[in-house]
């Protein structure tokens, strides 16, 4: 399994998060541009994937097969992700001259430079970024290498819906693939700009920051909307299950804006000024250009207008589908309420293009 594979059309994107598998096909027109064939979101059993790890393969198996029947697709090759601290990643110098086999050969041999755990034990890869700046003999290569069981445990779950894993790729790396889709919601375009992408799922929250477009800096840490649902439950007398539709539904009482989502939205203002205060002391940095939320949270209303009034940074929510068109199936509405959430499953769509 390689985690930069190239790969032939067709391929879904395939993101499986704490709480959903979400499911996204594309094709693209003559002039370039993305259609949007099939998506869906189809919920997971709590705790089947803890904090990124796969804990119930059948359960994560059951809600793919789910979300194949529900999207109304024939394709059985799909793209996913492992969670980024599941990854070490490294750019190493290496001579212009090596064939690929050959730099896998060399890599292979010094890995243990580079990965702190036995070749046995890992899945390993590479991709070259382009020339090394003021020397024309050698070429930066970045490394990805995981641990097998991270990707096996995603292998048997498509598997067990009929699927083949034909590329495993990155989350970091979706979403920065998925983020070259909103140029035209950006400052300048986002070009030569700073921009932090906040991607607040159920449990966790993921900060990328990205200069023109690359990935300069990561950051996990727990804190999700998961939180938002349990307080709901507790509040007002709901099951979890029950308390997560009223919190996409609405149907809560009058106090609920004001003294439930009020102090979360509060909480996760919050916490992306905590993230970015990271950044800011582990990097030459002390500013960004601009927020873009991603995730789930994302599309709690008006949350943007508060993030950027308390931190003085204009925000804007994601929505990678903007300049794409639909086939006849997709609602619009509806695509547009989950996009926050599909950046991943979007990132990991797009690489069916990869030439």
């Amino acid at each position: 399994m390689q985690l930069f594979n190239k790969t032939a059309p067709p391929l879904i994107g395939l993101d499986i998060s704490s709480t959903a598998v979400k499911l996204l096909e594309l094709s693209q027109t003559a002039g370039g541009r993305y259609r949007v064939e099939s998506y869906t979101v189809v919920p997971l059993p709590p705790d089947a994937v803890a904090e990124k790890n796969i804990a119930d393969v059948e359960a994560v198996g059951s809600a793919i097969s789910r979300a194949l029947t529900r999207a109304g697709t024939r394709t059985r090759n799909a793209a996913v992700a492992v969670a980024g601290s599941a990854v070490i990643t490294k750019v190493i110098t290496m001579p212009a001259a090596l064939s690929d086999d050959e730099m896998l050969e060399q890599i292979q041999g010094e890995a243990d430079q580079y990965i702190p755990f036995p070749m046995e034990e890992i899945n390993l890869d590479f991709q070259v970024l382009g020339p090394t700046e003021n020397d024309e003999t050698s070429v930066d290569v970045m490394l990805a290498a995981s641990r097998s069981e991270n990707i096996d445990v995603r292998v048997a779950a498509l598997e067990l819906a009929g699927v083949k894993a034909e590329v495993v790729d990155v989350e970091a790396f979706a979403m920065e693939t998925a983020f070259s889709l909103l140029g035209q919601q950006l400052p300048d375009n986002g070009r030569e700009k700073t921009i932090a992408v906040i991607d607040v799922g159920a449990t966790m929250t993921i900060l990328n920051v990205l200069y023109d477009f690359k990935t300069i800096y990561t950051r996990e840490q727990v804190f999700g909307g998961k939180q938002l649902t349990e307080e709901i439950q507790q509040r007002y007398g709901l099951s979890y299950d029950e308390a997560g539709l009223a919190k996409k539904q609405g149907g809560l009482p009058d106090n609920y804006k004001s003294e439930v989502l009020q102090p979360f939205k509060e909480g996760l203002a919050q916490q992306v000024s905590r993230s970015l205060q990271f950044f800011f002391s582990s990097s030459q940095h002390s500013s960004v250009d601009h927020i873009v939320l991603a995730g789930g949270c994302a599309s709690i209303a008006g949350i943007d207008e508060m993030i950027e009034e308390k931190l003085g940074i204009t925000t804007s929510v994601a929505n990678p589908f903007m300049d794409m068109t639909f086939s006849s199936k997709i609602k619009p509405d509806a695509i547009s309420n989950d996009a926050p959430a599909l950046m991943i499953a979007c990132g990991l769509a797009i690489r069916r293009f990869d030439k």
